[in-house]
């Protein structure tokens, strides 16, 4: 998929479709081609700001540790990649991850809601997969080390997330590259965390945190951004009694998108723009 200086549909040059005229044709494979040189451009930034190779470390943080290398990947809350600058570089970002991790794009799965019917298409294009529901962050590893890009989502997709792998076993193949734990202890008071968020709060002393590096240029795209992993034997070491509530959590006040949420009228499976 990718190639020097950027990257290109997985599948080579798209197929016409008989039944559109040749004018909205040539209109949509226009907007595509844009989308890709706004990527490549952005994949550009980060390459030659240096924030990549800064993070990259992080990155392979726990691949040096316990953590099992992940044979496959789940990207959350990504946004309107072709209008947002900052989300155009998250997804430049998780592409150069895949590449630095050895993922192919085919295992890597992307789901928002608020992706258009071109972007959706757009990405299916560069090779990714798209989930076709929402899953409102239960997403089971099913044995796989798995890689999950999260960036800025709610805390209630984490929170769910870690419910849906919660044991030791599930949780020492993962990785999750998203707002920091440890960021979010700090700001919620005890008492919220414990009862909102208690799969976080559960699961903290056997975290293991890296942040990714500031960088002045993206301070709003990936501020408070962390690479999370769950080393089995500090997971061994947490209390009996914290495996033993396997509640699925409920939210009054959720941050996250809700699946049958109005707010998925905006999703791939809508209507087209």
């Amino acid at each position: 998929m990718a190639a020097e200086g950027g990257w290109r549909p997985a599948g080579g040059r798209r197929r016409r479709r008989r039944r559109r005229g040749r004018e909205e044709e040539e209109e949509d494979e226009d907007e595509s081609d844009a989308v890709l040189r706004r990527l490549r451009e952005a994949r550009n930034d980060l390459l030659s700001s240096g924030f990549w190779a800064a993070s990259a470390g992080a990155v392979r943080a726990p691949l040096g540790g316990t953590a099992e290398p992940p044979a496959r990947c789940v990207c959350y809350g990504l946004g309107r990649f072709s209008c947002c600058p900052a989300a155009r570089h998250q997804l430049a970002f998780l592409l150069l991850l895949l590449e630095e991790l050895g993922v192919p794009p085919g295992r890597c799965s992307v789901f928002d809601p608020a992706f258009s019917a071109r972007e959706a298409a757009a990405l299916v294009e560069l090779g990714l997969r798209l989930l076709p529901d929402n899953e409102e962050g239960k997403h089971g590893i099913g044995g796989s080390g798995t890689l999950f890009y999260m960036v800025h989502c709610g805390k209630a997709l984490y929170n769910n997330l870690l419910w849906r792998n919660w044991s030791a076993g599930a949780l020492s193949k993962m990785v999750i590259i998203g707002n920091s734990f440890k960021g979010i202890e700090e700001r919620l008071l005890s008492r919220i965390l414990e009862r909102d968020y208690s799969y976080i709060a559960k699961v903290l002393k056997g975290t293991e945190e890296v942040a990714l590096p500031a960088h002045p240029q993206y301070l709003d795209t990936f501020n408070d951004t962390s690479v999370h992993w769950f080393p089995l034997q500090k997971l061994k070491e947490l209390s009996p009694e914290v495996w033993d509530c396997v509640e699925e959590p409920t939210y009054h006040d959720s941050e996250i998108i809700r699946k049958g949420d109005r707010a998925e009228q905006g999703s791939p499976a809508a209507a087209a723009e």
